[in-house]
């Protein structure tokens, strides 16, 4: 491949992907070399080459296979002279956000408007349609569900966050659709906080920081996925913060998500989090049983669809939803594995079955906590100190979450009682057993225990 044939390449690409995407990560690609099936380019930083071999790799070598030309790998050489929060982005985290990719709802708009990001990646699946209701995401959704009406802004932002795979993108993809429904003239941009700073590094740059601020602070609804990114940025974190301000003096909608609530981000400047807080800030608890198996019998006719012939005998979801408690992700991927199996080998999934072809994801889902796990999450959930569960203090504010904590400790761990005993201040096994009755005859009778302890419990399997 030589770069005059490249540049007929990058020509069909901008027809296929869009003006938008296309000046943002294809044109800044400098053709480099073409060997043997790799194709190499020059890039402004790993960030951009990582972004590129993700999300349009496989648009490229299609193209390049129009031409007669085999390519199935591209790599990346980055030059010099990144700033300094493009040298965060250099390392991608561990973690990527589930809605990385930009996205925005945008309707015709005059030439004085800012082009707004192409819209790409919002699931057609991610409806409130097909969002399942139960007690530990009824909040969140009902929240949602304002926000999605599109009516006067009544709290601003709107906030959730919750463990990995409890339907937080859910919910803001459904709000999207939503608010594309109700009014298409409404400009909807819906990004990732790290797509957000590599706008910002772009802008600076570029030296076009004005059309930076345009097209962020000239949108209807701005909805950022993964806010936590953006913590221990400090340019970014400043720049995102004028933003928000000027959103609200608008009084334009922001919807924010992250795995941790605004005050538990490590990083994040107190006077964002002072910002965040002064919204609506929701906790997506952990799913329940009921909530879950309602999830997988939702979801049943769509793989049904999807693995024709498949068949899944009774007792199989029942089984899912008792056994893969952490998130609903792995929920989904253990039904693909068994309808595929199912389809593919010809002969109907029992739960014996399903038991060897998810071991991995069961033996995961199996894994015990720690005694010291509990008593955090239970001193966290009390606002107690985690010294007041392990000393001998009577007062009912300490005792019960102390019980609480005994109780758990009994139920989730494989400890005996005097073990359990000793990580609770060397006590006796005996007030280990006191203390587990008691709660088991207040489950029963109170039901505000009933709901601390399935709480934890869920927290706990979760974490």
């Amino acid at each position: 491949m030589t770069a005059e044939i490249w540049e007929k390449i990058r020509q069909e690409l901008k027809a296929k992907i869009g003006h938008n995407n296309y000046t943002t990560w294809i044109e800044p690609l400098k053709f480099e070399a073409f060997s043997g099936d790799s194709l190499s380019f020059r890039v402004q930083s790993n960030f951009m080459g990582n972004w590129v071999d993700r999300y349009f790799r496989d648009a490229i070598c299609r193209e390049a296979a129009a031409f007669g030309i085999t390519v199935t790998r591209l790599s990346f050489i980055v030059e010099k002279g990144v700033s300094a929060d493009a040298a965060a982005v250099a390392k991608p985290s561990p973690k990527v956000a589930d809605a990385t990719t930009p996205v925005a709802i945008r309707p015709d708009r005059s030439p004085s408007k800012p082009a707004a990001v192409d819209s790409l990646r919002l699931d057609e699946n991610q409806t409130f349609d097909t969002f399942v209701v139960g007690k530990p995401n009824e909040l969140a959704h009902a929240a949602a569900r304002r926000v999605a009406d599109g009516g006067p802004v009544t709290f601003n932002p709107l906030f959730l966050y919750g463990g990995v795979g409890l339907g937080k993108t859910h919910l803001m993809h459904a709000i999207a659709w939503e608010l594309q429904a109700r009014n298409p003239a409404a400009r909807v941009l819906y990004i990732s906080a790290e797509v957000f700073m590599y706008r910002f590094i772009q802008a600076l740059r570029e030296k076009d920081m004005m059309g930076f601020k345009e097209l962020f602070r000239s949108v209807d609804v701005l909805m950022v996925d993964d806010i936590k990114f953006i913590a221990g940025k400090d340019n970014t974190q400043e720049e995102f913060f004028h933003t928000f301000n000027a959103l609200v003096d608008q009084k334009k909608q922001i919807i924010l998500s992250s795995d941790a609530a605004p005050g538990d981000i490590d990083g994040l400047e107190k006077r964002i989090v002072s910002r965040l807080n002064s919204g609506l800030v929701i906790d997506i608890h952990p799913t329940s049983y009921e909530l879950r198996l309602g999830i997988l019998q939702r979801k049943e006719e769509i793989f049904a669809n999807q693995f024709p012939g498949a068949r899944i005998a009774d007792g199989v979801m029942e089984f899912l939803a008792h056994r893969i408690t952490q998130n609903v992700r792995e929920l989904e991927g253990a039904m693909t594995r068994l309808f595929a199996h199912s389809s593919f080998l010809g002969r109907e999934v029992e739960v014996n079955m399903a038991q060897e072809f998810l071991y991995d994801l069961l033996k995961d889902a199996d894994r015990k906590v720690t005694i010291d796990e509990i008593q955090r999450k239970v001193a966290d959930h009390y606002t107690i100190r985690v010294s007041d569960l392990l000393s001998h203090k009577r007062n009912r504010v300490f005792a019960r979450p102390r019980q609480v904590a005994m109780f758990l400790a009994k139920e989730m761990t494989d400890r005996s009682l005097p073990e359990i005993a000793r990580k609770f201040g060397g006590r006796d096994h005996t007030t280990i057993m006191y203390g587990v009755r008691r709660v088991e005859q207040l489950i029963d009778s109170d039901q505000g225990i009933a709901e601390d302890v399935d709480l934890l419990r869920r927290a706990l399997k979760a974490q």
